[in-house]
């Protein structure tokens, strides 16, 4: 998953002169630029990008409907504003809110299923990792923000999935941010299929197994709906930390699939990030 998200970054700085008027990646959820016209740079015409990365431990369910949970880690980079020849795209205030229409990059990372690592999965086929990538639309002010993701899983499950969720914003102090929403996501047939569906000849093997998976078919749609509560804390020299705690309850096909049913539909995911502003070239 490091090499995953290092990739992340990469190809996000790469992009940067395509995506700058407009966008801001981040590799877990989207927070981007409102649309207005690039500013003059009265202090020089060099390239220089400000920007926020981070690090730290996330904590999920082992594979879709799961009741057993793991920790890895988790990584955050956000960009803030980017200075080339003479103009200034976004808002070089790190800590400003954000206000308006705004598009954003999008990712998410999914881990393996390995079914041999458990004896509720006896007889189904592995699962590959999966990287979902593609752009977010949100609406912010200084007190909430209402967004939708679409992502497409570019390795492995190779279909659409979006998202859609509204945040309220609260500031208890000048340092610290609170949020607060609901969440709910979809996928299609063939998602569902990947991570819920059960085929005749997988059934078969299970109960060969000593399993208990009957066949299931199941349809795409939206597959969970939960709420997110996060935290962002500002220190003094550009250091943060900020975390999240996000519940969601499996729905439709996914709650009725035999493998939520060995498990769980009642999916909780966290994170926790130190996080540090950083400025490069002329800002």
């Amino acid at each position: 998953m490091t090499q995953i998200t290092a990739k992340i970054a990469a190809a996000s700085v790469a992009l940067l002169p395509l995506l700058a008027p407009v966008a801001q990646a981040e590799t877990s959820q989207s927070e981007g630029y409102n649309f207005s016209t690039p500013r003059v740079s009265t202090q020089s015409s060099g390239a220089g990008m400000k920007f926020t990365l981070g690090a730290g431990v996330s904590v999920s369910p082992e594979y879709p409907g799961s009741d057993d949970y793991t920790a890895g880690p988790d990584m955050v980079f956000r960009i803030h504003a980017l200075q080339y020849g003479g103009l200034t795209y976004g808002n070089p205030d790190p800590y400003a809110e954000k206000s308006g229409l705004g598009v954003s990059g999008s990712f998410r990372y999914i881990g393996k299923r390995d079914s041999s690592d458990y004896d509720e999965l006896a007889g189904l086929s592995d699962v590959d990792a999966s990287l979902e990538m593609g752009l977010g639309l949100s609406y912010d002010t200084d007190y909430y923000k209402v967004y939708s993701d679409v992502r497409y899983g570019v390795i492995g499950h190779n279909t659409w999935v979006g998202e859609v969720g509204a945040d309220l914003k609260l500031h208890p102090t000048e340092r610290l941010t609170l949020t607060m929403g609901p969440r709910a996501f979809w996928g299609t047939e063939r998602y569902a299929q990947t991570y819920y569906g059960v085929s005749a000849a997988e059934a078969a093997a299970s109960a060969a197994a000593g399993g208990s998976l009957t066949a299931f078919d199941p349809d795409g749609g939206f597959l969970s709906a939960g709420v997110e509560f996060g935290a962002k804390y500002r220190f003094d020299g550009g250091w943060g930390v900020e975390g999240s705690v996000r519940y969601d309850k499996l729905m439709n096909d996914a709650k009725d699939s035999p493998i939520t049913k060995a498990g769980s539909d009642e999916q909780w995911s966290m994170k926790f990030d130190v996080t540090r502003v950083f400025t490069l070239g002329a800002m």
